[in-house]
């Protein structure tokens, strides 16, 4: 049997409009490049057709799997159950609006050659050769959160919520395996034991256009996700 070499996770809820079109561009993008993959969506606990389209898509095409969650249990929670069955030898997730184009891996990918253990796409390090599109508001929203996130310990990083993440199977397998926060805090937590385990964390500017449909809302989700970030701040030091 083959080994997979790249597993791609996608965490979805009630994205029946935005996934279908980025499923066919990371599917397109991999059979391109000849090597064996796996493309995992983590559905969670979605309320619309999200799921019938992804199995759909996995009885024309093995590489694609479903897994469902029986109920909404945060992007945290879907990326850790996604990278904790996945099988490849490096593990990207991804976010199911393709706000970042699933080519943009070849930038990150000299890294992991390199000898990276986690290789992070930014939307804040400065590139002529990348465009970030933006509206206003969450750039302002993105530099405070980003502020907030350097004074609580995570200094080496200056964009953790760049949806666009690559791992090694090892640095995978150990990071979700301790990973307890489930909503959109979570790459804090996972950046901060990164740095804590002495993983080494490589930044890439990439390209990225802000989609319109986000989940994810300056004032509705900001002080929760800062709420998620001090409390697993708190819980690594107990646990040092």
């Amino acid at each position: 049997m083959t080994a997979t070499r790249w597993s791609i996770v996608i965490p979805a809820f009630n994205e029946a409009r935005r996934l279908p079109p980025y499923l066919d561009d990371v599917v397109a993008f991999f059979e391109g490049r000849g090597e064996p993959y796996e493309v995992i969506v983590v559905d969670d606990g979605s309320t619309d057709d999200t799921p019938a389209l992804v199995e759909a898509r996995a009885r024309e095409l093995a590489s694609v799997r479903l897994l469902r969650r029986p109920a909404n249990a945060g992007k945290g929670a879907a990326v850790r159950a996604g990278m904790l069955a996945a099988r490849g030898a490096y593990r990207l997730f991804t976010d199911a609006d393709g706000a970042t184009p699933i080519a943009e891996l070849k930038r990150l990918e000299p890294a992991l050659v390199a000898g990276a253990d986690v290789v992070i796409g930014s939307r804040v390090l400065a590139d002529p050769s990348v465009s970030v599109s933006a509206r206003p508001h969450r750039v302002a929203a993105g530099r405070v959160f980003n502020w907030l996130v350097a004074r609580l310990g995570l200094l080496s990083v200056a964009d953790s919520q760049c949806g666009f993440k690559v791992f090694t199977a090892d640095a995978a397998e150990r990071l979700f395996a301790r990973l307890r926060t489930r909503g959109f805090g979570f790459d804090v937590e996972l950046l901060l034991t990164a740095e804590a385990t002495r993983l080494r964390i490589v930044e890439v500017p990439v390209n990225w256009a802000d989609q319109p449909g986000s989940k994810v809302g300056v004032l509705r989700h900001g002080p929760g996700m800062l709420w998620q970030i001090v409390t697993a701040r708190v819980r690594m030091a107990r646990r040092r």
